[in-house]
């Protein structure tokens, strides 16, 4: 809310184009000077300022509501379609109807379980016609890893809705919806530009897949930023926003060096795509690696293992995996899904989520995408909510014969 552009807000005209003027953009920058600062810096008199700060305060601070208002809200919401299905009817089911608006939906596994097939299968249905069940509208996908795969992306469109998918023309337009973004480094991601080369055809290349041939279109914005892509989300009709991965952006910046990230501005950057979620009341997708956390190293203050229960083998050091990017970042995430290896089998399990319990689901990765092998989620109890299992791994992968990673 912070974020509110001034501009878009429904002050006098006046006062508005001296904020402008003054580059103070956004209610943020207002709300964190004085009146007699803004006084000296508008030119303006106290009681011009103090009536626009007012109405900015009004405009930003979210309104009390009662929990029955609340409910009645989320009733509404779902009604009118509030969520993105992700056509895995259990985890939707979970989710009371899919991946919620104006939120941020964090998937979280080791490399390989999953996570950008999820998100090409997401991206295609975002993209899909009102009248198939998608949002009919543009996908921005930040593709930090270089994993995104046009060949893969039109297999699983082809199998997955080959309804669709056989319409002459369908296809390349599904396709072209989707723009893709490479950037180098985090300080490419946030540096401001002034957009003269914000997309650039990158290439365009024909598919062949049985009876369905496409030409997909993939561009590559240049010099882009966190205010581009919010200049986009508001002018092009997009309604999704897929960062895969956050971790391997900010990691990669500072090539591992944990103790430089512990002091990296992340806070910003989290602030922002909060706010772009729910200034824009888009579904925001972001995926998170996992790193190693020996059992000395404690998150929270309950995870601290007493002396009395600490091994009595000190050069035994045992390790687990977490989330990257730390606590900040996981307090910043709505719905978090976890995938995970656990004896040979792939789960997707919902650890953490406001309208649902735990709940994993074991799934596969067949040609046209990730399936559920149950709609019945097992329900997860105790410290197994937070454990990421990455055992079986290579196992599931041998025996996989393609690769779908």
């Amino acid at each position: 809310m912070a974020n509110k552009i001034i501009s878009q807000m429904p002050l006098p005209k006046s006062i508005s184009h001296k904020f402008a003027a003054r580059n103070v953009l956004t209610a943020k920058d207002a709300l964190s000077m004085t009146e007699f600062e803004l006084m000296e810096l508008l030119d303006v008199g106290f009681g011009e300022v103090a009536s626009a700060i007012a109405q900015i305060s009004e405009i930003v601070c979210p309104p009390c509501q009662t929990a029955l208002e609340l409910m009645e809200e989320r009733v509404r919401d779902e009604c009118l379609g509030s969520r993105l299905p992700t056509r895995l009817r259990g985890l939707d089911d979970a989710l009371c109807g899919g991946i919620p608006f104006g939120v941020i939906t964090e998937l979280v596994g080791p490399s390989g379980i999953g996570k950008t097939q999820f998100c090409l299968k997401i991206a295609l249905l975002a993209a899909l016609p009102t009248s198939h069940g998608g949002l009919n509208g543009r996908v921005i996908y930040v593709d930090i890893e270089n994993k995104f795969s046009s060949r893969r992306m039109i297999e699983i469109g082809a199998k997955s809705l080959p309804e669709i998918f056989h319409k002459e023309g369908m296809a390349r337009e599904m396709a072209g919806r989707i723009l893709v973004l490479r950037p180098t480094s985090v300080s490419e991601f946030t540096d401001s530009g002034d957009g003269s080369d914000a997309a650039a055809l990158l290439w365009q290349r024909p598919f062949t897949f049985g009876c369905v041939a496409v030409t997909l279109g993939i561009f590559l914005l240049l010099q882009s930023s966190l205010q581009q892509i919010k200049l986009s989300v508001l002018e092009h009709q997009v309604k999704l926003l897929i960062i895969d991965s956050m971790a391997g952006l900010i990691l990669g910046d500072l090539e591992g060096d944990l103790k430089i990230f512990k002091q990296h501005p992340l806070a910003w950057h989290i602030s922002f795509i909060k706010s772009l979620a729910e200034f824009s009341q888009i579904p925001v997708i972001v995926t998170n690696q996992v790193r190693s956390q020996s059992c000395e190293e404690v998150q929270y203050s309950f995870q601290a293992i007493s002396k009395v229960e600490a091994p009595s083998n000190q050069e035994r050091v045992e390790s687990r995996l977490v989330a990257s990017l730390g606590i900040h970042w996981a307090h910043a995430v709505t719905i978090r899904l976890v995938l995970e290896a656990d004896s040979g089998q792939r789960f997707i399990k919902v650890t953490k989520s406001p309208i649902s319990p735990p709940l994993a689901f074991p799934f596969v990765i067949t040609s046209s995408g990730i399936s559920l092998i149950s709609d019945e989620g097992i329900e997860v109890k105790g410290l197994v909510i937070n454990t990421i299992h990455g055992q079986g791994c290579s196992e599931i992968f041998a025996s996989a014969g393609k690769s779908y990673d």
